[in-house]
């Protein structure tokens, strides 16, 4: 959003005064001019939650995708890795984001839908995360965590707000669990609690200075000025409940701080500890929705199996050209992304809450921005949609010759939170197939 450049016959509204409340809007990410972002959403039902992991070099598609389709189909070489699962996710075939086709730069669409990534011009668009917060507002301390491993954080992100602007990543476990469990002293929070109040006093500055001149604009000045103000008064509202929660103690740690992986070479390790640190968050009810994106590209060379190393960094094992020996390495790293979202699953369906399981109100999304990333395919991505309450045990099949819209699982994924939404991004429906559990 530019701040208003508007002038009058008689006076001349400040730049300085706009680009200041500017500055403050966008340090407060996921703003929409249009609906109120704290607007409570009763809690009737419990929770939902949504946990998206995105391998950003994708999966050697033929050991992934099983050959038959439906409830029976045979597993696949990979997903006979998660036989012990296979009631509790769904497998889907012939999904991808229409004409979003720029190879490894996809990943920061992958859940936006947002076409002509890095091409000149190019500005995202909101993605599902943000989207989801917006409208349930504030309902946990923290509308979203958005993580990372290896991530690039000044170029890569799951996360956009709805201007199109990067939110960076976290990549520290330790400083996750501070942020979830670690109050600060009485100074900290009052220091805190002052530079809310700083804020909002910014905030009614600019609008009281506006006020004095809105008067005197032209219809279309006066509603670009309207659409402002609507945007500030969502900040303050947003001000407001971020001091509330300030306010609260935070939950207490069941377990001690976890230890930080510096070494790129750990990939899978920081992969598991951030999955554990997801899950502290749902149990603690922290929040209830955590992106993940594992950058595979940035990834060096590493260890598989918590012994060996590749050969190569990830991205040079991807581009294999038939290579025995990097296929052989690239098919015992995708078998490992297996076994880890097997023990994952696992491990949310040996948690209750209430008188449910844990994997029930956690709908896990699996998935990648490239379907084959040897020859930067962006179609036909690898999905798997596990837990959220879902009937699962299914092969759903698209046409792999004309996908359709990844986004029509993002709204499902959507309903089943309570936000309504009839679209959402390039999508063009639901995915009929997919139902509860009765």
């Amino acid at each position: 959003m530019n701040a208003p450049h508007i002038y009058t016959s008689s006076s001349r509204v400040a730049r300085r005064t706009f680009l200041r409340g500017l500055g403050v809007t966008l340090a407060l990410p996921a703003l929409d001019c249009m609906t109120p972002v704290f607007a409570r959403v009763p809690e009737t039902k419990a929770p939902q939650r949504m946990l998206v992991i995105v391998n950003n070099i994708g999966l050697l598609p033929k050991h992934f995708f099983p050959n038959s389709t439906g409830r029976n189909y045979e597993l696949s070489p990979y997903l006979s890795l998660l036989a012990a699962q296979r009631e509790e996710f769904t497998l889907f075939s012939g999904l991808s984001h229409p004409n979003v086709t720029s190879g490894h730069s996809t990943d920061n669409c992958f859940l936006t839908s947002a076409r002509g990534a890095f091409k000149a011009g190019f500005r995202n668009t909101i993605s599902l995360d943000q989207f989801a917060a917006e409208k349930l507002g504030q309902v946990t301390r923290f509308p979203t965590f958005n993580l990372g491993v290896n991530i690039e954080k000044a170029n890569r992100s799951l996360s956009w707000t709805r201007d199109g602007v990067l939110l960076p990543a976290e990549d520290s476990a330790p400083a996750l669990f501070q942020k979830m469990f670690v109050q600060g002293d009485a100074a900290t929070v009052q220091q805190q609690l002052r530079r809310l109040e700083e804020r909002g006093s910014i905030l009614d500055t600019l609008t009281s200075e506006a006020n004095r001149f809105s008067r005197k604009l032209g219809s279309a000045d006066k509603a670009r000025l309207d659409q402002y103000f609507t945007s500030v008064r969502e900040v303050e509202e947003r001000l407001v409940a971020a001091r509330e929660w300030d306010q609260k103690p935070l939950p207490k740690a069941t377990q001690p701080p976890p230890t930080g992986i510096q070494e790129d070479k750990y990939f899978f390790e920081k992969y598991e500890l951030m999955l554990a640190m997801a899950q502290l968050a749902f149990e603690s009810d922290s929040t209830r929705i955590v992106t993940l994106m594992l950058d595979a590209f940035r990834t060096p060379i590493f260890k598989l199996g918590g012994q060996q190393d590749t050969t190569e960094s990830y991205h040079g094992l991807s581009h294999h050209g038939q290579n025995e020996q990097k296929v052989r390495q690239l098919e015992a790293t995708d078998r490992q992304h297996m076994t880890v979202l097997g023990k994952l699953i696992h491990n949310l369906a040996s948690k209750t809450e209430g008188s449910e399981r844990l994997l029930d109100r956690t709908m896990v999304l699996y998935g990648s921005n490239m379907g084959d990333a040897n020859i930067h395919d962006n179609t036909n991505l690898p999905i798997i949609l596990a837990g959220g309450g879902f009937k699962h045990g299914q092969h759903i099949a698209f046409k792999r010759d004309n996908n359709t819209p990844l986004c029509n699982l993002f709204v499902t994924m959507l309903r089943r939170m309570s936000v309504e939404a009839d679209s959402f991004g390039s999508s063009t429906g639901s995915i009929t197939e997919l139902n509860l559990k009765s």
